[in-house]
């Protein structure tokens, strides 16, 4: 499958905001939206300011959303759709989905420093969900599951990193976990207040309403 490989900063710089594609980095002066705050490429600093149209602000919207989570546009097309046919509110429902991929639980969990490298923890068979191992960064987890660390996994030096870079951080409230077991349990599905990333979801919405 096709993925993007390229420098992650200058997503942060396109989209103007930092999207913490970078593990720790993103939370020091190293990061590279604080060190060159404009849109990255020859003509970044000198771009015109002109007003963008409404098309191009929600076109934008969705690609900082996209980028977020590291989802190509086929998956987040199917994702909207699948939204779209459920009963509730589309753009609330979007966003459900897309955090409750089980590459951004783990993230969210704090055993990976970033959604790319749990992507990478998943395909490698690290976790396990009610048991049973899952190498589907894509797989959509559901309330009263539970994931945890496949046999011998826990040990690793990206699991003990990342436990110790996020003590002190506060849990989402949908999530719960155990750091004796290293084990996270599905509360709820996330509700919209839940989700305090900048997004504005309705904008997605109309940008595929036309």
């Amino acid at each position: 499958m096709a993925r993007y490989t390229g420098s992650v900063c200058r997503l942060c710089r396109r989209e103007g905001i930092k999207l913490f594609l970078k593990s720790q980095r993103c939370e020091t002066p190293k990061c590279a939206i604080d060190k060159r705050p404009y849109p990255p490429g020859q003509h970044g600093q000198g771009r015109s300011r002109s007003k963008p149209s409404e098309y191009g602000i929600q076109l934008r919207e969705k690609q900082k959303v996209r980028r977020i989570y590291g989802v190509l546009e086929g998956q987040f097309r199917k994702y909207f759709k699948t939204a779209d046919r459920r009963k509730g509110v589309t753009g609330e429902l979007l966003l459900q989905l897309l955090e409750t991929r089980l590459d951004n639980v783990v993230y969210r969990l704090g055993l990976s420093g970033s959604r790319n490298q749990a992507r990478q923890l998943v395909r490698h068979r690290f976790f396990t969900v009610n048991g049973q191992r899952v190498n589907v960064p894509s797989y959509i987890v559901k309330q009263g599951d539970t994931i945890g660390m496949a046999k011998g996994k826990g040990e690793k030096a990206p699991i003990k990193s990342a436990i110790e870079a996020s003590k002190g951080k506060t849990l989402p409230s949908w999530l719960a976990f155990d750091s004796d077991k290293i084990e996270g349990l599905i509360q709820t599905l996330p509700a919209r207040e839940d989700i305090t990333l900048p997004i504005q979801e309705q904008m997605i919405v109309n940008l595929y309403s036309r």
